[in-house]
């Protein structure tokens, strides 16, 4: 049986432009609504995000973008504008492994958004460059730069240490993601395969991105979120 694709949507509204955008709440929504059915999908959530003035203050955008991560659905957005121009929002994009279309338009959005994250990187890179040639000029002119970071004994260490870290951190950001949900359920008295069973049936992706939960998993995030 081929799986039905699965949506998440994110609308945006602003009290001092929606009249102005020609793209209201309501035209929004039908337009998403239109192309999952033309896609013959489903939709899965709906996030409304009412802009606050502050370019990076999107808590709906955050929930949109961390159920579309737990369930594996595809982010669904109505028009390929401001939004998508936002480093803040490819950058986060990035970070969150989250794939994204625009129902305006959905063939060129993969091109037009891998071409602006690519000037993105460029300019990073770009910035990194200037740094490291203004560091190497100060070198040059005799100022000391950072300090003794031991032998090659003393930097393995580190990188082992700080690999660990790594999945720690990776551990509990998953924890953080799905956790309360998995709490929920086991806190309704079932076990930790019924719990397991839930998960599965809702899509919720392991902490590996697989489909299929097990009690040793549950008992996991439950261990670390506790």
């Amino acid at each position: 049986m081929i799986q039905q694709t699965r949506f998440v949507t994110y609308l945006r509204v602003s009290t001092q432009r929606q009249g102005q955008s020609g793209l209201g709440l309501e035209a929004q929504r039908k337009a998403v609504q239109d192309y999952a059915a033309t896609a013959g999908g489903e939709v899965l959530a709906e996030y409304v995000e009412v802009e606050s003035g502050k370019r990076n203050d999107r808590p709906k955008l955050a929930q949109a973008m961390q159920r579309c991560r737990l369930t594996g659905s595809i982010l669904l957005i109505a028009k390929l504008d401001r939004l998508s121009r936002d480093a803040h929002f490819l950058i986060g994009l990035e970070k969150a492994g989250v794939e994204f279309v625009a129902a305006d338009m959905p063939h060129a959005n993969r091109l037009t958004v891998g071409i602006m994250a690519l000037v993105a990187q460029q300019e990073r890179e770009a910035i990194s460059a200037r740094t490291k040639a203004a560091l190497a000029a100060a070198k040059a002119r005799g100022v000391v730069l950072g300090g003794y970071r031991g032998g090659p004994a003393v930097n393995q260490a580190e990188g082992v240490k700080a690999a660990s870290a790594a999945r720690r951190k990776a551990a509990r950001g998953f924890a953080e993601d799905v956790g309360p949900l998995v709490q929920e359920l086991a806190s309704g008295g079932l076990s930790l395969r019924q719990v397991a069973a839930r998960l599965t049936e809702q899509g919720i992706r392991t902490a590996r991105g697989g489909t299929v939960w097990t009690a040793a998993g549950v008992s996991r995030v439950l261990a670390v979120s506790a």
